[in-house]
């Protein structure tokens, strides 16, 4: 069952610079920048009343990140809705004939997580996120 909007991930080039903007914007401090080399990110979260803010930098030009940030920009690259079994989650979707990139969860950060693919939610990459415990 999706409990609802976990965090928005927001494309950065410099996510300390970012993480500095942000944290005066909301009046927030943000966590440390942490570097996820599975997911080829340094990434920074920026603790709100909900959802929390996901800063990424990539950390190279092909990366995922990278793609999306030569493409389109600095600017909104996910939402991340938290679930509370992820595996049944995506045979929910595949049985609804949803698209996805993820058919099985993989380690994220914070969790086990999986990308349902943007043509499937108008455009919008969308990751499913079950918190470690």
């Amino acid at each position: 069952m999706i409990l609802g909007i976990d965090h928005v991930g927001l494309a950065v080039s410099d996510v300390e610079a970012a993480s500095v903007t942000f944290s005066r914007l909301l009046g927030q401090e943000a966590a440390a920048v942490d570097q996820f080399g599975a997911q080829g990110v340094r990434l920074c979260f920026i603790p709100t009343m909900a959802p929390n803010l996901e800063l990424l930098e990539p950390l190279a030009p092909e990366s995922a990140a990278g793609r999306f940030l030569a493409r389109r920009g600095e600017g909104m690259h996910h939402v991340c809705f938290a679930v509370d079994d992820l595996e049944g989650e995506l045979a929910r979707l595949r049985d609804a004939g949803i698209a996805l990139i993820d058919c099985v969860p993989r380690r994220g950060h914070g969790g086990l997580v999986a990308f349902i693919h943007p043509r499937a939610a108008h455009g919008v990459l969308v990751e499913l996120l079950q918190r470690d415990s």
